[in-house]
């Protein structure tokens, strides 16, 4: 059997001697107690984009959902195994979030896979099947005229957001919960690069940085 990382190793020796000390008790309460976490992130399995490290979140307080672009599929009852929904039904109705932010990213390498329309990686060809869900039976994504490749790439990532907040809406339990004024939905945009952040304004249907929010 391979080795463990020993960089993992040395991450835990870190963890157990640096924060561990400081959120202990922390760790307690949540063991006996049960977790209890008001926001759910769906985010990109990416290495880059940790919701926890981006967000600064303590044990507990995010319920996170990591795929490959962070996508939601639409409500689909057939007997299937579906994570994302699973995940989803678990933290509406058992958890009672108060929000789910679907976060985004750049350089995204399931978008990149799917407006290049790459070759299966596999026989089982999972990411291109994965990344049909972002499109509705008979739409076409293409780049528009005068568009340069990173406008575009960028306009599908952030496209992919607003997809996912569609297929939100579609599950009965969230819609309910939604329309009751329980929980709220939130997109979220994060660029790697500068470790940027942007929030959608629902109402201008863009996304704006987080200083243009708060007034700074």
């Amino acid at each position: 059997m391979a080795e463990f990382p020993k960089h993992l190793i040395e991450g835990y020796r870190t963890f157990t001697s640096q924060r561990l000390p400081t959120e202990q008790t922390r760790y307690r309460e949540l063991s006996e107690r049960g977790q209890s976490p008001a926001v759910m992130v769906i985010g990109c399995c990416d290495s880059r984009v940790s919701p926890e490290v981006i967000f600064d979140a303590g044990p507990g307080e995010l319920f996170v959902v990591r795929n490959v672009a962070n996508l939601v599929p639409v409500f689909q009852p057939d007997g299937g195994a579906h994570g994302v929904s699973a995940a989803l039904e678990y933290a509406v109705q058992v958890l009672k979030v108060k929000h789910v932010v679907v976060l985004g990213h750049a350089q995204c390498g399931g978008i990149k896979a799917f407006i290049d329309d790459i070759d299966p990686l596999s026989p089982g060809d999972f990411i291109g099947r994965w990344m049909q869900m972002f499109i509705k039976p008979g739409e076409k994504v293409s780049q528009r005229e005068h568009e340069s490749r990173q406008d575009f790439t960028t306009r599908i990532e952030k496209a992919a957001v607003f997809r996912s907040l569609e297929n939100l809406m579609t599950f009965p339990f969230v819609r309910n919960s939604v329309e009751r004024g329980e929980m709220s939905l939130h997109g979220a945009y994060f660029g790697v690069a500068e470790g940027s952040l942007f929030v959608l304004d629902p109402v201008a249907k863009e996304f704006r940085g987080i200083g243009e929010l708060v007034g700074e």
